[in-house]
C-alpha cells in the first residue's frame, strides 16, 4: 500500500512538473502589439525625421503626420513560451500570428531584416518621387534590368543592369512632365502593348555600348504580352531627401513620407493643423497600398491623440478587429491625390471624407 501511494505521489508530481514546464516551452509563434510612432513632420532624437535639400523647406507648428508601426516580439532566434503566446491572446491589443508569415521557411531572420531594410529604402525612394510628382516637380526615373527572369524569353539576351532605352524604336520617358507613365511602368505598357506571342524589339545600354535584342512575348500574369524582365528605375531628383527612422523597416511608411515630404515642401503645410496617423506602402505614381497590422496601428494612432487614421482601401478589413475601433476616425484613400484631397477636406471643415465601408 504504501509503495502504491509512493508512486501515484511520485507520478503527481511529475506531472504538475510536466504541466508547469509546458507553460515556458518555446512556441513557433509571433506576438504582434502596438510598435513604434515617428511624426514625419517632426523631430527624432532632437534631428527632424525628413531633411531636404537644393529646395525651399518649412516648419509648421500645427498638425502632424504620423507613421505607426506594429512590434513584433518571436521568432526562429527568440522563441515565446506557451504562456506568454496565451497572455498576447487574450489581450485585446495585440495578435498572435504563426512564425512563418515573417519569418519564413526558406529565409534565415538575417535576410528577413536585410529584405525589410532594402523596402524600407525603397519606399523612401518611391515616396519621394511620388510627393515631388504630386506638387508637379519634374525628376528623371531612368528604368534599369534587376534581373531577367529565369524560363522567359529575356534569360540570356537581357543582363542585370542593362538600361532600356527603346522599346520597338519608341524611347521610353523618363522625365516625369513629359508622359503619363514613366521609366519602369512604361516599359512594362510599352511591351505589353501588343498580343502575347508576338515580338519586340529593346534597345538596351549596356556599359555605354548600345544592344539591340529582339525578344519573343508571352502571356504575363496577367495575361498581357511579358518577355520577363524585371526592371527598376534609378531616380534622379532636383532635391536630397534624407528620411531617419531609426531601425524600422518594411515598406508601409510611403504613404506618410510622401505626405511628409509635401509638407516640408509647402509653405503654406497641408495638414490643416489636424493630427493625423496613418500606414501604407507609396508607388512613384502615388498608389497607395494595404498593409497588415492595421488593429494594433490603430491603438498606437489612438495613444498619440490622432483625430484620423489613412489607409488603404484595401486595409479596411482589418479596422474592426482592433481594440481602438470606433475611437479613431478611418479615413481610406487608395492615391495620393486622394489622401491630399481628404487633408484639404478636413482643413475646410467638412466631415465628407472616404471611410471604410
Amino acid at each position: 500500500m504504501l509503495r502504491r501511494v509512493m508512486t501515484l505521489a511520485v507520478a503527481l508530481v511529475l506531472l504538475i512538473g510536466l504541466g508547469v514546464g509546458s507553460l515556458f516551452l518555446p512556441m513557433p509563434y509571433l506576438v504582434a502589439a502596438p510598435g513604434a510612432i515617428v511624426n514625419t513632420t517632426g523631430d527624432l532624437e532632437g534631428e527632424p525625421v525628413i531633411e531636404i535639400e537644393g529646395s525651399d523647406t518649412y516648419e509648421h507648428d500645427d498638425g502632424s503626420l504620423s507613421m505607426v508601426t506594429v512590434q513584433y516580439a518571436g521568432g526562429p532566434d527568440h522563441r515565446l513560451n506557451f504562456f506568454t503566446v496565451v497572455t498576447s491572446w487574450l489581450s485585446p491589443r495585440d495578435a498572435v500570428l504563426p512564425e512563418e508569415l515573417l519569418f519564413p521557411a526558406d529565409r534565415t531572420p538575417e535576410e528577413v531584416t536585410e529584405r525589410q531594410s532594402v523596402q524600407m529604402n525603397d519606399s523612401q525612394t518611391e515616396a519621394t518621387a511620388a510627393a515631388l510628382d504630386q506638387l508637379g516637380t519634374d525628376y528623371e526615373a531612368v528604368p534599369v534590368v534587376a534581373e531577367a527572369v529565369e524560363g522567359m524569353p529575356a534569360e540570356g539576351l537581357v543582363e542585370p543592369d542593362d538600361v532600356v532605352l527603346e522599346v520597338d524604336g519608341e524611347p521610353v520617358p523618363t522625365h516625369t512632365q513629359d508622359a503619363a507613365s514613366v521609366g519602369s511602368p512604361a516599359v512594362v505598357e510599352m511591351v505589353a502593348d501588343r498580343e502575347p506571342g508576338e515580338p519586340v524589339t529593346v534597345l538596351l545600354d549596356r556599359d555605354g555600348e548600345e544592344v539591340e535584342v529582339e525578344l519573343e512575348t508571352e502571356a504575363g500574369e496577367d495575361g498581357s504580352a511579358a518577355v520577363g524582365v524585371l526592371v527598376a528605375d534609378d531616380m534622379d531628383f532636383p532635391v536630397d531627401v534624407d528620411i531617419t527612422v531609426g531601425q524600422i523597416g518594411g515598406p508601409s511608411a510611403g504613404m506618410m513620407f510622401s505626405l511628409g515630404i509635401m509638407d516640408r515642401l509647402s509653405e503654406d503645410g497641408i495638414t490643416g493643423g489636424a493630427e493625423v496617423a496613418g500606414s501604407g506602402t507609396i508607388t512613384a505614381d502615388g498608389e497607395v497600398g494595404g498593409v497588415s497590422g492595421i488593429p494594433q496601428k490603430m491603438v498606437s494612432a489612438q495613444q498619440i491623440g490622432a483625430e484620423y487614421f489613412f489607409i488603404a482601401s484595401d486595409s479596411c478589413s482589418q479596422v474592426s478587429q482592433s481594440a481602438a475601433y470606433g475611437e479613431v476616425d478611418v479615413v481610406a484613400v487608395d492615391t495620393l491625390d486622394e489622401a491630399v484631397d481628404a487633408l484639404e477636406t478636413i482643413d475646410s471643415g467638412s466631415d465628407d471624407l472616404p471611410r471604410c465601408e
